[in-house]
């Protein structure tokens, strides 16, 4: 039997400009720069950590900015994660609405699913970004400057996944991962994670004539879904490859360890494990202030380090 898998954990994304993403998702949103790394296959791309007062799963969004790496733009399309989606509390939307039209940036107008109204926008990427009204979500936000605490973001609430026969995709989710069918919306399937509510949910979306994805800038790599730790990421292993899928080797993320392999419709999911978590190498109240690198790659800081862009410009 599979163990059980808690919420999500993170959602990936590559995108453009590192300077504009930070502002993106600190400035605009509110949320809290937990860890500032490089990608550990790319030492030329930071990657950012985005999320509550300690990077609690399911409040992580992470993104590699690849600007002027010569990756080209994306395509969202099936066998993706095309829509990430943060829970804000109940009622609150207006007051995004009036922070997005005062900052110039366009959105969409509030819009009923679930039970639940949302409003979505682009962020500088591309990327599309949902804020849906999270009933019951006793997260802690992260309280910054210029954010009302009331309307403040609490964390991920779910993901859109675009296929174009949601059966498959259904039934691994549930068959396979143990998870469960909430709720269905016309073409879309709520699923969530062990723990419910926001922060649990996959909405499997059919398209059939959706176009074939292409990863890209201002795109989803993967969404990750957590587990407690190592011997039930490895039992889950075991069960994926016994049954036939493709799954990679234990990766060491530094801050929680990983596993990789797609579903029948083409997304990539990850599970990782809740700890050690990102205070093993910064205190809580330093969370994000200093590049942080890996204990085997601190002999290449140097050279690391002259690699990346300035972070202090675009």
């Amino acid at each position: 039997m599979i163990p059980p898998i808690s919420t999500l954990h993170h959602v990936t994304a590559t995108v453009a400009g590192h300077r504009a993403d930070l502002r993106f998702y600190t400035g605009l949103l509110g949320l809290r720069l937990v860890k500032k790394t490089v990608n550990f296959d790319n030492h030329g791309v930071y990657h950012f950590y985005y999320g509550d007062e300690r990077g609690s799963p399911s409040s992580l969004m992470t993104t590699f900015p690849y600007a002027g790496k010569g990756v080209p733009v994306g395509l969202k399309g099936a066998g993706q994660i095309t829509v990430t989606s943060f829970s804000v509390p109940p009622g609150s939307l207006d007051y995004w609405r009036d922070r997005f039209t005062r900052t110039g940036l366009e959105y969409s107008q509030p819009r009923r699913r679930f039970e639940e109204e949302a409003l979505m926008v682009e962020d500088p990427s591309g990327l599309n970004i949902e804020l849906r009204e999270g009933a019951g979500d006793s997260r802690s936000a992260w309280l910054t400057e210029g954010i009302d605490p009331s309307a403040a973001i609490r964390g991920l609430h779910g993901v859109t996944l675009l296929v174009r026969s949601s059966e498959r995709s259904v039934s691994f989710l549930t068959e396979v991962l143990g998870l469960e069918v909430q709720d269905r919306f016309e073409a879309r399937t709520r699923i969530r994670t062990g723990m419910g509510g926001p922060g649990s949910y996959l909405d499997v979306l059919e398209s059939a004539h959706a176009p074939d994805a292409v990863n890209g800038l201002g795109t989803v790599h993967h969404v990750a879904m957590a587990v407690s730790g190592d011997e039930d990421q490895r039992l889950i292993r075991g069960e994926l490859i016994r049954l036939g899928y493709s799954v990679t080797d234990v990766r060491d993320r530094q801050y929680f360890r990983s596993i990789y392999f797609h579903e029948p419709g083409g997304v990539l999911y990850e599970i990782a494990t809740e700890g050690p978590g990102f205070t093993i190498d910064e205190k809580i109240e330093a969370l994000g202030a200093d590049l942080k690198l890996p204990s085997w790659e601190e002999a290449n800081r140097a050279a690391i380090e002259e690699a990346l862009p300035p972070i202090d410009e675009d």
